[in-house]
């Protein structure tokens, strides 16, 4: 099951990348980048990294939502999550990123 990550511009006209499963849902979406080619290379640090169980970190919030992020190999976070309203729910999350990022096409609407 692939995804597609598509590379958009923000309001402050930084690049930026989200992640979709084959249903169209936001899984993942990225912070801002001044230089496409540097969002570009923010996409296949998820592509490398999207197997590996050590680059998740699960989180809760105050309210009781649940959300992740995947990190590099530096550490440095690359996508972070929506909210969820159960640890399952994100857990279902993490396991859509694992099976969509690693062959998933890329899709530059960034104008």
């Amino acid at each position: 099951m692939s995804g597609k990550f598509e590379i958009y511009k923000d309001k402050a006209g930084e690049f930026r990348f989200r992640l979709k499963n084959s249903e169209g849902d936001n899984l993942l979406g990225s912070e801002g980048y001044k230089a496409k080619r540097s969002c570009v290379n923010g996409i296949e640090s998820v592509k490398k990294n999207a197997s590996n169980d050590t680059r998740y970190g699960k989180k809760e919030s105050e309210s009781g939502k649940f959300s992740f992020s995947i990190k590099a190999g530096n550490n440095q976070v690359i996508g972070t999550s929506s909210m969820y309203d159960t640890a399952e729910a994100r857990d279902s999350g993490i396991a859509s990123v694992k099976t969509s990022a690693p062959e998933a096409t890329v899709d530059d609407i960034s104008g």
